[in-house]
């Protein structure tokens, strides 16, 4: 290994610990009691044979490059139940995305990577790769044989770009493309409870892999392009549904 490429790994580890810091009340990673809360509701704890007491600890010791390159750093939902639980507020789940953030590109789980990718090729921000004809294509069709084949439905209502509405509604990007049917539930309760809301054709896909790959410049990207076409309708809430 060159020098050059051995001191941008130690500024990186550097770099790492002071973020770690950053997020602990009085930069302490002692203020964890190992008191195991935060693995006891951890759907990951076990994997890999680690679990979210075991990754701070090893932070805690310093023991940064076994606790970055462990597998089970993917394998962590983001779900925060563990900060919410923790009595000392320790923030697991930034510590998780900052270990991720070490991993080279291309050697991050294909599957986040390629859903993230996905979602960069255009304005629905959807992770499978459907178009903005596509999907209101599908809405209208799902809705009209909704309209047709069930009794007392005929009056509803699955609006796309609706200027004004009150309410912008995302779709996970799995169901108009595999499971349409599944929308259906949803325009319902919508229906029922006179909501005014609509999608839009731009921004629809309420996934953010990006998120979970640890890209904060295209997870920023999404989220703009995504409030942007909140914005544009002039909707005034946006109903997120991930």
């Amino acid at each position: 290994m060159e020098e050059k490429e051995i001191l941008e790994l130690r500024d990186q580890k550097h770099e790492f610990r002071d973020k770690i810091k950053e997020l602990l009340p009085d930069s302490n990673l002692e203020l964890c009691l190992t008191c195991g809360t935060c693995a006891s509701g951890c759907p990951a704890t076990g994997l890999e044979g680690m679990d979210a007491r075991k990754f701070v600890r090893m932070l805690a010791l310093g023991l940064y490059d076994e606790a970055t390159s462990s597998p089970w750093v993917w394998m962590c939902t983001m779900c925060q139940r563990c900060i919410h639980a923790c009595p000392m507020k320790v923030d697991i789940p930034q510590m998780v995305g900052l270990a991720r953030q070490t991993w080279p590109r291309e050697e991050r789980p294909k599957g986040i990577i390629g859903s993230c990718d996905m979602a960069l090729r255009n304005d629905t921000c959807s992770a499978m790769g459907a178009s903005e004809e596509d999907f209101q294509f599908v809405v209208e069709d799902v809705l009209e044989e909704v309209r047709e084949t069930q009794p007392g439905w005929e009056d509803l209502q699955a609006p796309v770009n609706k200027q004004g509405a009150e309410y912008f509604l995302n779709q996970n990007s799995r169901e108009p493309v595999t499971e349409p049917d599944e929308m259906v539930p949803l325009w319902k309760i919508l229906h029922m409870g006179g909501a005014d809301w609509t999608y839009g054709t731009k921004g629809w896909a309420a996934e953010n892999y990006c998120m979970f790959a640890q890209d904060w410049e295209a997870w920023e990207h999404i989220v703009r392009v995504k409030a942007k076409a909140v914005d544009d309708l002039g909707c005034k809430y946006w109903l997120n549904t991930e």
